[in-house]
């Protein structure tokens, strides 16, 4: 599809200039450490994944935005574990070269919520991630951490505060109505969703994630009309074609200024 060739080349191009002069290692970067933290009353275990990058670099979000590189995650060198939850806490929307992308900059904590296959047995959880990294260049990033995770624990490197960074939920917002047109284009779906919000600090955007990850979607344009902020964001299916839209697994995130506020499901008007 061209949408995705774009995509492609965007990210690739920097790297491909990099590579001659590279002279700085991962290790000058990115400092990656896994949190033990400690048992949660219903038996799960709630660790975490500390990044610390070099001044001026920065990661992504799990919604990258077009020129981002969503982390991948891979927990199978695990033992007793039979799910990973990542809590994201509030991202930041980074503006380069024209293009919108979302992540952290600085150090950030990544809350963990590990779903143990037998409770009450040691836990040993091993993550397996790749991510990208960027400042004027954007470089892959391999990280290999692992933890024994002992009850009860306790909370190390401020895993309960970015806990408490996440995203506030449209009820602890006060957000009022949601509605979402979902309208045909040429190669896909364009969402034009309403949300009414009293207006965030700083610049406003929204980001629109469908639940099928394999969809790709563009950056959102966002606009207030009175109290209502207005986005129109276009979809692309890997079958390049309109598709049905779960409207249920649809998900809104506002940003703006320190905090975020999720919106799960978007109906019709």
């Amino acid at each position: 599809m061209r949408k995705t060739a774009l995509i492609l080349a965007t990210l690739l191009a920097p790297l491909a200039v990099a590579q001659p002069a590279m002279a700085l290692t991962q290790e000058d970067l990115l400092q990656a450490q896994l949190l033990p933290g400690w048992q949660l009353e219903d038996g799960h275990h709630m660790a975490g994944l500390s990044l610390a990058l070099a001044p001026g670099w920065k990661t992504y979000w799990r919604s990258p935005g077009e020129a981002g590189i969503p982390p991948q995650f891979d927990w199978s060198g695990s033992q007793n574990v039979k799910a990973v939850h990542v809590h994201w806490p509030s991202p930041v929307v980074f503006h380069t070269n024209g293009m919108q992308t979302v992540g952290y900059d600085g150090a950030v904590v990544l809350p963990l919520e590990v779903v143990p296959e037998v409770p009450g047995q040691p836990v040993v959880l091993r993550a397996h991630v790749d991510m990208g990294i960027c400042k004027d260049i954007c470089l892959p990033a391999e990280v290999l951490v692992s933890a024994e995770l002992i009850a009860p624990g306790l909370d190390q490197g401020g895993i309960r505060a970015a806990l408490k960074a996440r995203p506030k939920t449209a009820a602890q917002a006060g957000v009022g109505r949601v509605s979402c047109v979902v309208e045909p284009i040429a190669d896909g779906l364009r969402v034009t969703a309403s949300v009414e919000i009293a207006a965030q600090s700083g610049q406003e955007a929204v980001v629109v994630e469908p639940s099928d990850r394999a969809i790709w979607v563009g950056e959102a344009v966002t606009t207030r009309n009175e109290g209502m902020l207005i986005s129109v964001a276009d979809m692309v299916a890997p079958s390049g074609t309109p598709f049905a839209l779960d409207r249920s697994g649809l998900r809104l995130t506002v940003l703006g200024g320190q905090r975020a506020v999720q919106i799960d499901g978007c109906p019709a008007p």
